[in-house]
């Protein structure tokens, strides 16, 4: 595998580490926002998809 696709997998990595930590502070707020947790999730799983074709693929 190239490095650059090692890198960009390795952002993929921590970017959905990032929306699992941004997920779980909104969750944390007395009143958390629906919205933006429905939008981190949605981001996380669109990481999470290309991830799994970029391993898939190696």
């Amino acid at each position: 595998m190239s490095d650059k696709i090692q890198n960009h997998l390795n952002a993929l990595k921590a970017k959905h580490a990032e929306l699992d930590v941004l997920i779980a502070e909104e969750n944390a707020h007395p009143h958390p926002d629906d919205t933006k947790i429905h939008e981190y999730k949605k981001q996380k799983l669109k990481v999470k998809e290309e991830i799994e074709e970029i391993e898939k693929n190696m």
